[in-house]
């Protein structure tokens, strides 16, 4: 008896649905290219000037484009994280990287372009929709016209990309024309910026600007050979006997702190690190330059909890006392290029990091599951009697990090693959199966046969390093993304076997409420497979579509216009 009212119920409810829902007008609608300086903002947020006031210190004196809205808390983090909090007061121009957090909300959340650029982009270039990276030039020089009788102000560009070399590049090029001109350069800046299409990997772009093309191809007035790779060898290189253990304290997820001479020295060796695990995506907090400003600074110095799982670059010595707690600092002294292989700092014990001089070296009491390579650091000091290049001796380094994640990943993607239901198992009329859950014991009972000894020479504890991963951030993000994935898998497989069944003979005995349900449930699918861009041909989302309108052409005519196109 409760049919009919609840057919009624429905019938009502969708006329409801189609009066309020949105039309083209509606914010989802809109194009981001159509927008204001919609094809600047494919690249950068905006870009801002900051400078040195006497009486009101650092100050944000433009920020461009003008009808780009940031909160105070985020122009307070971009005016103490655009200039060196420890300068040494040597003249002339320096470049670095932060990042900081955004505040007031999600601004611009990943929807449409944005989507489809993180679902195509190796996880190393992905847009990160909570942060925003802010790559800064700056430059103090003497000024007797200025009354502190020094010029300092910093060009920064905020962007969400991790594109450092790009951007750092850019700098080179607009910033010291800035310095000289100011407000005209950077307007025509922007609006070359504007002309540019849009990122898009695996493509190869030309990126005019100041009558310059900035390209990755050879040949090109301005060629980069990467957009965001680092120089390895020349950040790891008073570090490298240290790399297997730092390599795990990433994998692992532990809080790590980078004291380092100057912002750029930790922002690159912060922005190295963090790279160490790719292809496995680096999902704890970093950040490449941290100041006492920073409003994070009490959550990450208070002792009443434990240190969060981030990487700290810092360079003011003042967080010698106050990151003291921590359990790894890792301290850099200044970087002396020399014809040998530079001093390796050592491992030494916590305690000893207490003055203000203390030396180069690893602070911490971590043991490492796995050995330590040695035939690597053998083949890089041969790089280096033989004079090889730099890029040579990084492409050596970041193939062996490469291999060795890759390593320890493979038998996790593999058990993480025996969790899927057979194919077999999904049958059109029925929700399909779950995904099975993962064990941690059952996975590491297959590493006897199928774990990484059988693609990595190194030998050590791996079952250890597993059971540690299993407790850390990386893990959870990892698993998190392969689960979703495989989900969005089965809900494809579903849809194919679907649209594969004889949905007329299904329909012929059936209720008119359960044809009801069944067309609620198949217009859900198809909605849900345009938003989460399921892995599913265009022809097997037609077909659905085409029964759809055969099972409601069935149906009597006010549930035809109910049910029919949304």
């Amino acid at each position: 008896m409760e049919a009919p009212g609840g057919l009624e119920a429905l019938r009502c409810s969708r006329r409801r649905r189609r009066l309020s829902s949105p039309g083209a007008g509606s914010p989802s609608a809109g194009g981001g290219s159509a927008l204001p300086w919609g094809r600047l903002s494919a690249w950068l947020e905006c870009v801002c000037a900051v400078t040195f006031d006497l009486e009101l210190g650092q100050a944000v004196e433009l920020v461009y484009p003008p009808d780009y809205t940031l909160t105070e808390k985020e122009k307070t983090s971009i005016c103490y994280l655009s200039f060196p909090d420890s300068y040494s007061g040597s003249l002339g121009d320096t470049q670095f990287s932060f990042r900081f957090r955004q505040s007031g909300g999600q601004r611009n959340a990943l929807y449409g372009d944005d989507f489809e650029y993180n679902r195509e982009a190796a996880v190393s270039l992905q847009r990160d929709p909570a942060h925003y990276f802010g790559y800064v030039f700056f430059r103090q020089v003497k000024d007797s016209s200025v009354k502190r009788g020094y010029f300092q102000k910093s060009l920064v560009l905020v962007s969400r990309l991790p594109y450092v070399n790009l951007f750092q590049a850019l700098l080179q090029l607009i910033a010291p024309e800035y310095f000289d001109k100011l407000d005209p350069c950077l307007e025509a800046v922007c609006s070359e910026i504007d002309q540019w299409p849009p990122p898009v990997p695996g493509q190869t772009l030309n990126l005019p600007v100041m009558g310059v093309v900035i390209q990755n191809l050879l040949p090109a007035p301005l060629v980069l050979p990467s957009i965001h790779e680092l120089d390895l060898f020349r950040c790891f290189q008073p570090v490298l006997i240290h790399l297997q253990a730092l390599w795990e304290l990433l994998l692992l997820g532990e809080p790590l702190v980078v004291m380092a001479p100057s912002p750029a020295a930790s922002s690159e060796m912060v922005l190295a690190l963090t790279s160490c695990l790719a292809p496995l995506k680096f999902c704890c907090d970093f950040r490449p330059y941290f100041t006492i400003h920073d409003s994070e600074f009490k959550e990450y110095t208070t002792r009443t909890q434990a240190p969060p799982s981030v990487v700290l670059g810092v360079t003011n010595p003042f967080f010698i006392k106050t990151l003291q707690h921590w359990p790894h600092i890792l301290r850099l002294g200044d970087l002396k290029m020399a014809g040998d292989l530079p001093k390796q700092v050592k491992v030494k014990k916590l305690a000893k990091l207490k003055t203000l001089d203390a030396k180069p070296g690893l602070y911490t009491s971590y043991k490492t599951f796995l050995h330590k390579d040695k035939t690597l650091i053998k083949q890089l000091l041969k790089g280096i009697h033989k004079k090889q290049p730099s890029d040579a001796q990084s492409a050596l380094l970041r193939r062996h990090l490469l291999e060795l994640t890759q390593s320890f990943i493979i038998p996790l993607e593999h058990y993480m693959a025996s969790l899927m239901p057979l194919q077999r198992a999904i049958t059109p009329w029925k929700n399909p199966p779950q995904i099975r859950p993962f064990q941690q014991e059952d996975f590491l009972k297959t590493l006897e046969h199928a774990g990484p000894q059988l693609t990595c020479v190194l030998k050590g504890d791996w079952v250890g390093l597993y059971r540690r991963f299993f407790r850390s951030p990386n893990f959870d993000g990892w698993y998190r993304q392969r689960h979703r994935e495989m989900m969005h898998k089965l809900e494809a497989l579903h849809l194919e076997a679907i649209s594969e069944a004889n949905i007329r003979s299904w329909v012929k005995d059936k209720s008119e409420v359960e044809v009801v349900d069944l067309v609620l449930k198949l217009q859900e699918k198809l909605v849900r497979a345009r938003c989460h861009r399921l892995p599913v041909k265009e022809e097997v989302l037609h077909r659905v579509g085409l029964y759809i309108a055969t099972i409601v052409g069935s149906l009597p005519e006010d549930l035809q216009a109910v049910l029919g196109p949304q």
